[in-house]
């Protein structure tokens, strides 16, 4: 079987929405809405499975490190600094058709530990370990 080359429709439709994403903050515009309900919404186009991890996600960093704000990113929940950079993000399994959906950190999280440390944490289901190792985790990417 030959293999496909490219982009799959999946990530185009990512590079579509992020392009999207970047029109709107380069004319200084937010979206009809706000960048929150952005975030929700695209939540609520996710599966039951990624949607229950998603929220409980957007939850807790709402909780805990208020001053991060929601906004999307490659049309995925993700929570940004003051500056708008985004310091972590949450991808569905739906997004890319994956196994496991993954909650990802940027550079600008303090996650570093030694010479090496993982930035991408897989998450099948919440469960209150999970919500353990995510609250962890948050506090140290903000410190």
């Amino acid at each position: 079987m030959a293999e496909k080359s490219g982009f799959s429709d999946e990530e185009k439709l990512a590079m579509s929405e992020r392009a999207a994403e970047l029109r709107r903050e380069q004319e200084g515009k937010r979206s009809k809405k706000q960048p929150e309900a952005d975030v929700l919404e695209a939540i609520s186009q996710m599966s039951n499975e990624s949607a229950e991890i998603a929220l409980n996600i957007h939850n807790l960093v709402t909780e805990l490190t208020p001053q991060l704000s929601a906004k999307t990113y490659y049309g995925m929940p993700a929570y940004a600094n003051k500056d708008g950079k985004v310091v972590l993000f949450f991808q569905s399994k739906d997004k890319f058709k994956t196994r496991y959906s993954t909650l990802g950190f940027n550079d600008l999280a303090q996650l570093d530990d030694g010479d090496m440390w993982p930035t991408a944490f897989g998450i099948l289901n919440w469960s209150k370990k999970v919500e353990s190792k995510i609250r962890e985790l948050l506090a140290k990417a903000v410190q």
